[in-house]
């Protein structure tokens, strides 16, 4: 009997059912959610430019702030990837002017684009236009498909380019005001300026990356087919290189090795044999971020099925026929295999717009944009950055020790009572998540705890300590601050927390819900961000892992 699997069943549904074919949901655990693809209705216009909205401006159209005219106040938000649809999503409040700028016009669930590669999963299936999103809001929502290449921060405005052929130069720029600015358009990929990466490797970051590897893997059997290539030439250009061991990287050689051996094989039988996939990671182990079990699992799994897996092996050339690569773990010796296709999987880098934009604001040299614990960035109080494109700036415990000691101290005695400090103990694990993360380690229940320990033979209600000690006492909390992982997770968090924010901006501004304010007066008008990771996803994903190994292996 033939057998039939559950994505056959699906598909044979969607065919026979013509209502069915308006709508495909697809659930991943990976992701950590569902993302739904629907056919969109027409605009109706309302996402036009019209005239009375952009006037010419030393060439370029102007789109003015609504502030201006004591209308709404208008939220730019550049990307339309996790977080900027995230932060759409969530948004409620329709006293806001919400301005939408991306060159890409829809939303892609990109942990599934290693399935896109090998055609497990359809583009279309993975994708939601920002249209459809913004024709179900209540908020005023407007959608321009451009794509940002300056932010003005002293004068409030961004400048974009449209990448649609609409002028007789092939191009049109504009510019638009904001009251709020909240930038969230990811990363490009790191290269690490490495020689060869850029004009060699694909890529895995878009959904145009995902068809470019799947066209690019089917030209690689053709070419192996033709009659004149040799077996050496064969082996070589049926050799499939990944570059990378992180999530992406794993799961696409995964995709890749069930793609050829389930469907490729059959249809070129030759091949079965000259076929080599080999995923290369310069640390230890791949999936380092996870789980150890989760790493000897996939790592187990990947030797059985043939996947060549090299460690401790750094990418330091990448030419048109050979990946050159040095040997950590064999005193740094450079080796170079020929290769038929590779894809480049590890590490993230800043867009030029960010680049410019940190140089403007007096952040040079880093990674990402530095935000505050509530997403705005460092030295603003209108712009707001999320995703990969930003990093939290957590503050440390040290900084600002004396000013929570004498905020704790309120009768000035210059000593600090377990009962003083216990007034203020929440605002202080609520603004520093250090703290916790650091009582945790050391398996106390509080900073009492801590306090106590620096007090030989004190019981603990009696404890006081003065400036010195108290410092002391805290002095290695921020040992535990960690940067969150660029992941959709954390994208997806941020921007639900950021429209939450915005939807009670006036509230909060009136009657603030965050913690003490311990260089100042008064309380933060929000509680800051909080990652929270899903240890119920983790755990389920660990246990699917051998549930999948037990099976395989009986």
């Amino acid at each position: 009997m033939e057998k039939i699997t559950a994505f056959q069943r699906f598909s044979r549904a969607f065919r026979g059912n013509s209502s069915l074919t308006k709508m495909l949901i697809v659930f991943t655990v990976s992701g950590g959610g569902l993302v739904a693809y629907s056919d969109a209705k027409p605009d109706s216009g309302m996402n036009a430019i019209t005239s009375t909205e952009a006037k010419p401006h030393n060439g370029t159209n102007v789109i003015p702030s609504s502030e201006a005219d004591g209308k709404k106040k208008r939220v730019v938000v550049l990307g339309t990837g996790w977080a900027g649809t995230s932060f759409l999503k969530n948004l409620k409040n329709s006293s806001y002017d919400v301005q939408v700028i991306s060159p890409r016009n829809y939303f892609a669930f990109t942990p599934l684009l290693p399935s896109v590669t090998c055609g497990t999963v359809e583009p279309r299936s993975i994708v939601e236009p920002i249209r459809n999103i913004v024709r179900k809001k209540s908020v005023d929502v407007h959608y321009w498909e451009a794509e940002c290449f300056k932010i003005d921060a002293d004068n409030k405005k961004v400048y974009c380019r449209s990448n649609l052929t609409t002028d007789l130069n092939g191009e049109e720029e504009f510019s638009v005001d904001y009251d709020y600015l909240v930038i969230a358009i990811g990363a490009r990929a790191n290269t690490f300026n490495i020689p060869g990466v850029a004009e060699n490797c694909h890529f895995l970051k878009e959904i145009e990356d995902a068809q470019r590897i799947r066209r690019t893997v089917i030209d690689c059997f053709e070419r192996a087919s033709l009659p004149s290539i040799t077996d050496e030439e064969r082996k070589k250009i049926l050799h499939f290189v990944v570059i990378g061991g992180g999530p992406t990287g794993v799961e696409f050689a995964a995709e890749l090795h069930d793609y050829v051996n389930e469907d490729l094989v059959k249809l070129y039988p030759k091949a079965k044999d000259l076929v080599k996939i080999t995923l290369l990671e310069a640390t230890d182990h791949i999936l380092n971020m996870f789980d150890k079990r989760i790493t000897a699992f996939a790592e187990e799994k990947f030797q059985r099925d043939g996947i060549d897996v090299k460690t401790g092996a750094m990418v330091v050339k990448v030419s048109d026929k050979e990946i050159s690569t040095k040997e950590v773990k064999n005193g740094g010796n450079i080796y170079s295999m020929p290769y038929g296709m590779a894809v480049w999987s590890t590490g993230i880098g800043t867009r030029p717009v960010i680049m410019n934009f940190m140089k403007q604001i007096g952040q040079p040299n880093r990674r990402a944009l530095a935000t505050d614990e509530w997403l705005r960035v460092e030295g603003s109080d209108s712009i707001y950055a999320l995703g990969d494109c930003a990093t939290i700036n957590q503050r440390k415990v040290m900084e600002d020790i004396c000013a929570i000691f004498r905020k704790a101290d309120k009768d000035n005695s210059g000593t600090l009572t377990a009962n003083e400090f216990q007034e203020v103990l929440d605002d202080i694990c609520e603004r520093y998540p250090q703290v916790g993360l650091y009582l945790k380690q050391k398996q106390k229940n509080s900073l009492v705890d801590l306090l106590k320990d620096s007090k030989a033979d004190v019981v603990k209600e009696s404890v006081e300590v003065n400036l010195e000690e108290f410092t002391v006492a805290l002095s290695q909390v921020d040992s535990q601050m960690k940067n969150l992982p660029a992941t959709a997770q954390v994208a997806a968090q941020q921007g639900s927390y950021l429209a939450d924010c915005f939807n009670r901006m006036e509230k909060c501004e009136k009657n603030p819900e965050g913690p003490l304010r311990f260089r100042g007066e008064g309380r933060h008008r929000f509680r800051p961000f909080r990652y929270k990771l899903n240890f119920v996803l983790e755990s389920f994903l660990l246990s699917l892992c051998f549930v999948v190994g037990f099976l395989h292996n009986n």
